[in-house]
């Protein structure tokens, strides 16, 4: 559906109103003009977390690939500045004075505190973390921020008056979104890495337990107002082999929406979301009514909104179904579809909850929507190009869910922000049903190649159309859409490695780590080498398994291999210790003996800074 986009600073008037509007304001404000005029033109917003102040009177964007804060007077939709943060931000949080916005930059590995002072946003300090930081939350005093350190699995605590961190709180694998209790006695973390929810005691710093479900790519999370239960959706792989059957069934990628108890382990609580022939994917935001009468998560693969009316919700701990209820489908008092184009991301209530504000990342946008009525009410320009770029246009593919089979997932949906999972799958690519593989990241695909871990496909595009047609089995792609899906893979950089020096060296043994790597007793150049660490040539190093269609693999660049849930093609090493020390242990590679204690540990070393 397309939806009229209303300038963020010259809303529902005409052109001669605008120019002379314009002009106004540049007089009227021009501190927020010089900020904007820092961004280059024609970059795309994308804004991925948003908030409102507690007057309601500013709403601020986080935005993506932008590295920038945007303030905007609600009222009006006018941008009245665009402030840099760190790199890649994420996410939001504001002290409970509402005179400081936190913001993570995922990339810059950094969290950034700006000064919110009558209308005006600007940059007060900067916070160093490392790690990927993505989820914030700040406490009721406001003294403290927990930050979510994705590759470090740990919740980085923040004094905000030195500011400086004064703890890590290690949790599960791989923490992304949070959500602190009013109280700010319990924090609920999601851990993508080990597929469930931790539950943090901040008294005493400590992890109290982790819900595991087997949870795929979970969202943001929003905690009840009693404060027992924290509500996310989140997405499940079945195990199953791809075939239209087993999508069709909801046996392969589904979504669902759950909650967690803070009080107590007990098994989590969910409800699936998809409805046969007209699925639902990517589910990412969640938003509760005021008065807890509505559940709202925003769908950003199939670009729409789902409202679940909350009291009496059939969110069951075991059994069910695997499509939405059939009595909640038909009932459309207890639950709605909303399309509202783009990729809509987080979600926020008007404290009287009239209004739902959206995050819409491809329109480069905040739409308002008419809760009552159920329609966007109006759309807020953040600013970006007339004309979405070949590599924008690849963009909205990868994360488009109507590409597959019914609509049930998106190539994001397996590649996480164009990165790995936390589960092997099999995506029919090598040769036999049953062939469970890692999932490989995207990051630098365009300079790795031959492609797949056999190392079979010799063609990029072959390998693009390949995954649209067979791994999702959608419908054949248009001429431009392979050579816009390459053009966004380019783009797709690891970040910054935090197991670096600040100046982006190696520490002392991590260079002691790389005499080891490049020796002929260990042997990793024999197959890692040049600037990827992948020689893109096949290898037999004894890891296959009679039965695979395909002999030997093409070595995995080792860029960022710090940041796995799972390593060997099969899953079966956790971590690299695991992965040196059995079965590609270097004496069984090479034949030249045992790597000593010291020797193994500098090489580990040695690989979490490549």
């Amino acid at each position: 559906m397309k939806l009229p986009m209303v300038s963020c600073r010259f809303p529902m008037i005409g052109l001669g109103a605008c120019l002379l509007l314009a002009a106004f304001l540049a007089l009227r404000s021009p501190e927020a003009e010089q900020v904007r005029a820092a961004v280059p033109p024609g970059v795309d917003c994308s804004p991925v977390d948003l908030l409102l102040t507690p007057d309601e009177q500013w709403l601020l964007t986080a935005n993506q690939t932008a590295h920038t804060v945007s303030l905007v007077r609600v009222a009006t939709g006018e941008v009245v500045a665009e402030v840099p943060c760190g790199q890649r931000p994420t996410a939001l949080a504001l002290t409970p004075d509402a005179k400081r916005v936190l913001v993570t930059g995922t990339f810059s590995h950094d969290l950034s505190i700006l000064s919110l002072q009558d209308g005006k946003l600007t940059s007060q300090a900067t916070v160093r973390l490392g790690f990927e930081p993505r989820g914030i939350a700040v406490s009721p005093d406001g003294k403290r921020a927990y930050v979510a350190l994705t590759s470090a699995h740990e919740i980085a605590v923040v004094d905000l008056e030195k500011p400086a961190v004064l703890q890590r709180i290690p949790v599960g694998r791989w923490p992304r979104y949070l959500a602190l209790t009013a109280d700010g006695k319990r924090l609920a973390v999601g851990c993508n890495g080990d597929g469930g929810v931790a539950v943090v005691d901040t008294e005493t710093g400590k992890q109290l337990y982790l819900e595991d479900f087997a949870g795929l790519n979970l969202g943001q999370m929003q905690i009840s107002a009693d404060g027992k239960f924290v509500y996310f959706p989140f997405m499940v792989y079945r195990q199953q082999p791809i075939t239209p059957g087993n999508i069709r069934l909801g046996w392969v990628l589904a979504s669902r929406v759950a909650r967690v108890r803070l009080d107590g382990r007990v098994r989590r609580e969910a409800v699936a979301l998809d409805p046969p022939g007209k699925a639902v994917s990517d589910p990412h935001g969640i938003a509760l009514s005021p008065d807890e009468q509505w559940l709202v998560t925003s769908a950003s693969g199939t670009h729409e909104l789902l409202f679940l009316k909350l009291p009496g919700l059939e969110l069951q701990d075991y059994g069910g179904t695997d499509h939405i209820p059939a009595a909640l489908l038909k009932d459309t008092a207890r639950f709605q579809r909303l399309p509202v184009g783009g990729r809509p991301m987080a979600l926020r209530f008007s404290k009287d909850g009239k209004r739902l504000f959206v995050a819409n990342y491809l329109l480069n946008a905040v739409q308002v929507i008419d809760f009552a009525g159920r329609q966007v009410e109006r759309t807020i320009d953040l600013g970006g190009p007339k004309e979405p770029s070949l590599a924008r246009k690849g963009e909205a593919i990868f994360h488009d869910g109507q590409r597959s089979l019914d609509q049930w997932y998106s190539c994001g949906s397996c590649h996480y922000e164009g990165h790995t999972n936390a589960l092997t799958m099999d995506t029919r690519n090598d040769g036999r049903n049953g062939n469970y593989k890692v999932v490989l990241s995207l990051r630098n695909v365009t300079r790795t190649g031959p492609w797949t871990w056999h190392g079979w496909q010799k063609e990029l595009e072959l390998a693009m159309q390949k995954s649209l047609t067979d791994s999702m089995l959608g419908p054949a792609p248009k001429d431009d859409d392979v050579p816009a899906l390459i053009a966004f893979l380019e783009t797709l950089q690891p970040p910054p490695n935090p197991h670096r020096l600040a100046d982006g060296t190696l520490s002392e043994a991590a260079q002691l780590g790389k005499a080891v790597f490049e020796s002929e007793k260990a042997g990793c150049v024999r197959c890692h080498s040049g600037p990827y660490f992948t020689d893109g040539k096949l290898h037999d190093v004894g890891l296959g398994v009679p039965g695979d269609a395909y002999k030997g693999f093409n070595p995995p660049s080792l860029v960022g291999v710090y940041d796995r849930r799972l390593y060997l093609h099969d899953g079966r090493a956790r971590n690299l210790e695991d992965v040196l020390k059995g079965p590609h242990n270097p004496a069984k590679v090479t034949g030249r003996g045992e790597l000593t204690p010291l020797e193994l540990k500098n090489l580990v070393e040695y690989l979490k800074s490549l």
